[in-house]
């Protein structure tokens, strides 16, 4: 049975009407490109009692997002579903307005503007668990604050697993014009460090406005020719060799490894990563990984930087809620400068 026609069947015993129980939302019901992800009139969500019911008014598109909706690579279906998705609704960043709380909630109320991950944010009304919400700052938008929770996470917690990073250090950032790569660059940046960025050539001037110092063009030059090295590489969503990396790196620097779109189709990145954390023992460099995780202390210190100015989210493009499909396309492309917003 499909989500519309689960929508279809809805009970309505009550009385309500089928706008109060039912709700927009993209939905798909196979792996697969963009072509996969259609509008529906589907049932809203029930909470459970740890979660918050979230009236969605902006969404974030991020590469996990992408991961789910194509099913790449194949170790992620363990989780998300083998032959098809267990939520038929992607999405994860959001932000928006609270409406109702589960009953072990303590920290949100109804009424509250929150920010965070959510279960199929693509759609009207998402839960949240509590404690992967924070409150929205009130100096920003809904847009804004809904495409910071995954890329902010990771980034920030990238940062940290490279070890403190001290004014003068020289970090280099892969993948710098992405949504991880925007604010990897503001938080290296507000820590003192000299920053290089590395994206393609038509992104250049926003890593250079998000504060990074030196910007490369990796279609012209080869970060690894032996001019530069640094103290830190922050290697998102790049697929460089680790001989490569080794390169670039002074002789007791530290690579993080985070993202990357090639490898098996199997495994992904994840291959690669691993390979560093074997190779790192034996070495005097420092390589390690990150796996992004989403949780209300890392938001709520995002939400702190936001209300600063410290980090501002880098926004390319906003898309209706029933452009989803073309919002994947052009981010599936690699055209995204920042992040894209989904708005409900």
């Amino acid at each position: 049975m499909t989500p519309g026609q689960q929508a279809q069947q809805s009970p309505r015993s009550s009385g309500s009407t089928a706008a109060e129980v039912t709700m927009r939302a993209i939905v798909q019901e196979a792996y697969g490109s963009a072509d996969v992800l259609h509008m529906a009139q589907i049932p809203k969500p029930k909470i459970a009692e740890d979660e918050v019911l979230v009236r969605v008014h902006a969404a974030g598109l991020d590469r996990g997002t992408w991961h789910v909706t194509t099913g790449l690579p194949y170790a992620l279906r363990l989780a998300y579903g083998v032959r098809v998705p267990k939520n038929p609704v992607p999405g994860l960043d959001l932000a928006g307005t609270v409406t109702a709380v589960g009953a072990a909630v303590t920290r949100f109320a109804t009424g509250d503007q929150v920010f965070g991950v959510g279960k199929g944010s693509f759609a009207e009304y998402a839960t949240a668990r509590e404690n992967q919400l924070a409150r929205k700052p009130a100096n920003i938008s809904f847009e804004q604050a809904s495409v910071v929770p995954v890329s902010g996470c990771t980034a920030l917690q990238a940062i940290r697993t490279a070890g403190p990073i001290a004014p003068g250090h020289k970090v280099l950032i892969l993948g710098a014009s992405g949504g991880v790569g925007s604010y990897a660059v503001q938080l290296s940046k507000a820590a003192g460090a000299v920053v290089t960025g590395v994206c393609s050539g038509m992104k250049m001037d926003l890593v250079r406005s998000l504060g990074a110092e030196h910007v490369i063009d990796y279609t012209r030059q080869d970060f690894a020719d032996g001019t530069e090295h640094y103290d830190v590489i922050l290697d998102i969503a790049g697929n460089p060799t680790l001989s490569r990396l080794r390169r670039a790196l002074t002789t007791t620097g530290t690579a993080v490894i985070t993202g990357g779109e090639e490898g098996g189709s199997w495994t992904g990145s994840l291959d690669r990563q691993f390979r560093a954390l074997a190779l790192s023992p034996f070495i005097r460099q420092r390589l390690t990984m990150v796996i992004g995780t989403e949780s209300s202390a890392d938001l709520e210190h995002l939400a702190d930087l936001l209300e600063k100015g410290t980090i501002v989210p880098a926004i390319d493009r906003t898309y209706p809620l029933e452009r989803v499909p073309d919002a994947m396309r052009y981010f599936d492309a690699g055209k995204a400068r920042g992040k894209v917003v989904i708005t409900i």
